[in-house]
């Protein structure tokens, strides 16, 4: 693994997310997002979120990458059983999350948690990283089956890539 790909994916990242937050204007963070029930602000968040989500997931990973695969694959199973009780709270999830947060300071929680992961991922052993774990598919579009704990690693910066391109910034409704 090329650490310092993630690392930089992490920063281009963390100077987009700021660059969002600093041209937005309040009419921009009230509009709908595309694709979405969230307004722009409470996407904002969700994005956030998938990083933070990242720091729960990586003692898991950890923990089931050392046990039989089949007790992951359970966990799984009963995870992707519970999508719909999971849909409704993520949705409210970003919405309360907006509104603790707001967005003048979601760039300093972005900041603290890219430095978290940054400082993770610079202490894990290679052998940790090839640690694997079945993931509930159908919570997200970029959770695999199987996942390396390198896996999880990148994951917010492609769940934060995909959720930019729905935000309707600097766009009239």
């Amino acid at each position: 693994m090329d650490r310092e790909v993630v690392h930089a994916e992490l920063r281009q990242a963390g100077a987009v997310f700021h660059a969002l937050l600093d041209s937005a204007s309040a009419e921009d963070l009230r509009r709908r997002s595309s694709g979405t029930r969230w307004t722009n602000e409470q996407l904002l968040y969700h994005m956030l979120f998938g990083y933070l989500v990242v720091l729960a997931l990586l003692p898991l990973v950890r923990l089931f990458g050392r046990l039989p695969p089949g007790a992951s694959r359970a966990w799984a199973r009963l995870l992707n059983a519970s999508t719909r009780p999971f849909d409704v709270i993520n949705y409210w999830g970003a919405v309360g999350g907006a509104r603790v947060y707001g967005h003048r300071r979601m760039g300093a929680k972005f900041d603290r948690t890219v430095a978290a992961l940054s400082r993770r991922l610079d202490a894990e052993r290679d052998t940790e990283l090839a640690r694997t774990m079945h993931f509930p598919v159908r919570w997200d579009p970029f959770f695999a089956d199987t996942m390396t704990l390198e896996d999880v690693y990148r994951y917010p910066t492609r769940h934060f890539d995909f959720h930019r391109a729905q935000l309707t910034l600097g766009t009239p409704s």
